[in-house]
């Protein structure tokens, strides 16, 4: 059975973090360093965005863990260390005063940053802060390393699990940032996730690349694919259970597991979205097949016409038809159907492709809470498909007007 319990990124045993304000961010309220380490060597598994621009943090981590192992996790905030000349150089630099304090190899240091694109770094308060950075670790340090990789984000994103693999009881927990430059096609955000099971780092690699496609690849908040974004797994095995090598009920216990918290964490992060009111969960069943039902479900929640009308609170379903129609899927346009559901009901909006009449105010009245499902019925068919996105406000344009200055 897996439960959901505390801890997030240290609720695994021989898992540490900490988060401090080193003097990259003005702002000495927030938190701009994170720091996340494992007791013992761990196996390792990452997934970075496809966007063609890649910050240096992506390419020297990608490097380290060619071998498949981590020992820790830094990441600031506040600057991206993308379109850097000297990022790569930074990267490395950044890693190696981390190992050398926490006297480990710098290839096992997994480096991120976040923030603002094309801004040189500064190395100086991030080297001058590792020393405090590592002091500070704690396996109560989850909440203070969530805080240091936050940007635009209003909220902390983390989630925890344990559940049980061969008579041992594993935990699996994570942290993430991301509010705004959200859209499918990995990665979409920062995503630092840590499990005591033991499992090999070709099937941790499996599990995760297996993952995001249902998962963090069904997020969109803005149609912006980051420059800087990555999910990484660390296993240190600390359970003691049998070490995953294959395909079996243990890899798919751990796979319910790692989906749990990945959910958790999209919803999170959807409904976190910059300027967003609510979250928008999009579900579609009855296509041909999966791929279909992805790409109807991701073209919906990515509609900004859409997003507008659930700001507003406005049963346009129109809009989603619309969206449906452009998605390039192969549907049958006729045998779609569309409801709104929210804690205040559900209300049926179109059938078979065509209007049927509601009412305005029950609708409004679903579309006012906090949380919207568009429900999607494309036919008889057996695949399936959720996106999580969020409303479309005033606030997004205020918040992304003057970000750089």
């Amino acid at each position: 059975m897996i439960k959901h319990i505390s801890g997030g990124v240290c609720a695994a045993q021989g898992f540490t973090a900490n988060g401090i304000h080193c003097g990259i961010r003005k702002n000495k309220t927030k938190k701009d360093l994170a720091l996340i380490y494992s007791a013992c060597p761990a196996t390792a598994a990452a997934v970075y965005t496809t966007n063609l621009v890649k910050g240096a943090p992506l390419l020297v981590t990608k490097a380290h863990l060619a071998n498949g192992q981590a020992r820790a996790v830094i990441c600031n905030s506040g600057n991206a260390n993308t379109c850097n000349a000297n990022g790569i150089e930074v990267a490395e630099q950044m890693s190696e005063a981390l190992a050398k304090e926490l006297g480990i190899n710098a290839n096992d240091v997994v480096v991120a940053s976040t923030g603002v694109i094309g801004q040189p770094l500064n190395l100086e308060p991030i080297v001058e802060g590792i020393p405090a950075l590592v002091r500070g670790l704690s396996a109560d340090g989850g909440d203070a390393a969530a805080e240091g990789i936050m940007t635009t984000d209003t909220v902390k994103k983390e989630d925890a699990v344990s559940f049980e693999i061969g008579g041992k009881t594993c935990h699996l927990g994570g942290i993430a940032k991301g509010s705004g430059m959200i859209h499918p096609n990995m990665a979409t955000m920062l995503v630092f996730i840590t499990t005591d099971a033991a499992i090999s780092a070709p099937m941790l690699q499996k599990a995760l690349s297996g993952d995001i496609t249902n998962t963090f690849n069904m997020v969109s908040v803005d149609g912006d694919t980051s420059t800087n974004d990555m999910v990484t797994v660390l296993a240190n095995g600390m359970a003691g259970n049998a070490e995953i090598t294959e395909e079996n009920e243990d890899f798919a216990t751990f796979m319910k597991a790692l989906n749990t918290v990945t959910v958790a964490l999209c919803r999170k992060i959807a409904g976190d979205g910059e300027g967003a009111t609510k979250l928008l969960e999009c579900n579609v069943t009855g296509a041909k097949d999966v791929p279909t039902a992805k790409t109807v479900a991701k073209s919906v929640i990515c509609s900004s016409l859409l997003k507008a009308a659930m700001f507003g609170a406005d049963a346009n379903w129109g809009r989603v038809l619309c969206a449906i129609g452009y998605s390039g899927a192969d549907v049958d346009v006729n045998a779609v159907d569309v409801s709104f559901r929210s804690t205040k009901g559900e209300i049926a909006v179109c059938k078979n492709g065509a209007g049927v009449e509601f009412s305005e105010e029950k609708a409004k009245e679903i579309l006012l809470e906090s949380e919207i499902e568009i429900l999607i019925s494309l036919g008889n068919g057996g695949g399936k498909a959720t996106a999580w996105g969020c409303d479309l406000t005033y606030d997004y344009v205020k918040i992304n007007g003057d970000y750089r200055t």
